[in-house]
C-alpha cells in the first residue's frame, strides 16, 4: 500500500527548482507534496505527485537524474498530538523514521504525512491497526 515518491537530484545554483517545477507543470501533473534539502553544491527535491510514471519521465527527459522510492502515506488528526500519536506508534515499535514531511488538503479534518521508514509493511499495519487511514496512489490524486 506504499506510495511512490519521485526524489530529483539538482545542482544547487538559481533556476535548478524552476526546471523541475516546469517539467512537472508542462505535463499537467499536480504536485500533493514536496520538500527540499540542500547541501552547498547539490540539493535533493522529494515529490508526492498524481502521475509518478509521466512525472518521472518528464524528468529525465530534461537530464535530471530521478529516483522512485515506496514511502508510507499517512492521514493524522488535525488536531495537536495527531502527528505525535502516529510516530510514537512507529518509534514503539522500533521502526526508525528517516525522514518524514506533511501536506494538508483542503479538508479540516486532516493532515496527510510521508514518512520514510526502513519497513513499510509494518509502519503501514501499525498504523491502520491504530485506526490510521492509509494514503494509497489513488487517493493522491482526489486530495
Amino acid at each position: 500500500m506504499a506510495i511512490r515518491q519521485l526524489s530529483v537530484f539538482v545542482e544547487n545554483k538559481p533556476g535548478t527548482l524552476a526546471e523541475v517545477t516546469d517539467a512537472i507543470s508542462d505535463a499537467q501533473i499536480d504536485i500533493r507534496a514536496m520538500c527540499m534539502a540542500e547541501t552547498q553544491q547539490f540539493g535533493l527535491i522529494r515529490m508526492i505527485v498524481d502521475d509518478v510514471e509521466t512525472a518521472k519521465q518528464k524528468l529525465a527527459d530534461r537530464n535530471l537524474f530521478v529516483k522512485t522510492t515506496e514511502v508510507v502515506g499517512v492521514a493524522v488528526s488535525d488536531e495537536p498530538g495527531g502527528l505525535a500519536k502516529a510516530v510514537r506508534i512507529v518509534g514503539d515499535a522500533g521502526i526508525n523514521i528517516d525522514y518524514l514531511y506533511a501536506f494538508i488538503s483542503v479538508s479540516k479534518k486532516n493532515a496527510y504525512v510521508v514518512i520514510r521508514v526502513d519497513d513499510n509493511a509494518s509502519a503501514e499495519k501499525l498504523l491502520a491497526d491504530n485506526g490510521f487511514k492509509l494514503v494509497t496512489e489513488d487517493d493522491i490524486s482526489t486530495l
